[in-house]
């Protein structure tokens, strides 16, 4: 089941990115934000409701899924479609990927977790990796003003990313289902949008044409009902740093598309950089088998009490 979730949440996130790339136009890039989540939130509702799964929620919870909803569905994505303006897309896949450290390391700030040296291990080793891959965009990388903020921006989405995956966690080990809090927060979220769309007198625009409600939909259903649930489902059963080298490996999907979509020319330190990320990847799930599902385990005696 670990292993499904796993591969879907790569599958699906190292494909979103053509989505967003197709997003950018007439529609501003919150107001896409707002459809986007407001819909999947409603997605959520509907499914949870018709199949009387939707939980209750006290305030506290409903605090938390307001900051998941800030972290994962407002400014992460702000945050890293704003810096694309001026920082290449595999420097941003860099920054991104170092989630799998950053989770590591919350996880032990937050909840006294230690850091497995196989987990560290294998994320340094992905990195890496991502670094060869992206070597010949990264050389060539002009710094300027505009690519210190662009990398700024790209490193706070980064770590609300991260502060989400903790928040999650949170959820889950009081009991509560990914399915309900995405709901909730992914709600909070777009309305919080929302008011600063309107605040700002940004125009709620619409493009009615195949590509940008295709890649709308494509990121509402794919992208962020089945994308989200199966991600945080996994930071439940694996733990926030295991569950974060999706983020290594999703861009590899990634090159692959643009290999064939956009003609990406594959480079001799592109494949040690692919070898590496492999390696990096059985370094992390190597001594995960024995006990990827205590913390499920625990999460459940933490419900029945």
């Amino acid at each position: 089941m670990n292993l499904s979730l796993y591969l879907l949440t790569v599958l699906i996130w190292g494909t979103t990115w053509i989505a967003l790339k197709l997003q950018l136009g007439v529609v501003a890039i919150p107001v896409s934000i707002v459809y986007r989540f407001a819909l999947a939130g409603v997605i959520l509702f509907v499914i949870l409701l018709l199949t009387r799964r939707l939980q209750p929620m006290g305030r506290r919870g409903h605090a938390i899924c307001l900051a998941q909803g800030v972290c994962l569905f407002c400014v992460n994505f702000m945050c890293f479609l704003t810096a694309s303006q001026w920082v290449a897309s595999g420097l941003i896949a860099v920054v991104f990927s170092t989630a799998t450290l950053w989770n590591a390391l919350n996880a032990r700030l937050f909840f006294g977790q230690k850091i497995a040296s196989n987990v560290i291990g294998g994320g340094a080793l992905g990195l890496v990796g991502l670094g060869l891959l992206f070597w010949p965009e990264l050389s060539h990388h002009q710094a300027s003003r505009e690519t210190l903020y662009g990398l700024g921006l790209a490193l706070l989405g980064t770590l609300c990313f991260s502060a989400g995956n903790m928040l999650s966690s949170l959820q889950q080990k009081a009991g509560l289902k990914p399915m309900t809090t995405n709901a909730w927060g992914m709600v909070y979220g777009a309305s919080l949008l929302a008011v600063y769309c309107l605040a700002r007198g940004i125009p709620f625009a619409m493009q009615w044409d195949a590509r940008y409600v295709g890649s709308l939909l494509y990121l509402v259903i794919p992208g962020s009902v089945i994308g989200f649930t199966a991600y945080l489902t996994l930071v439940g059963r694996m733990g926030p740093e295991r569950a974060a080298y999706c983020t290594v490996l999703f861009p590899l999907v990634a090159l692959n598309v643009s290999a064939f979509a956009e003609g990406y020319q594959w480079t001799t330190p592109a494949l040690f950089g692919l070898l590496a990320v492999m390696a990096g990847n059985v370094l992390v799930f190597r001594k995960a088998r024995a006990t990827v599902h205590m913390p499920a385990r625990c999460l459940t005696r933490g419900a029945e009490r």
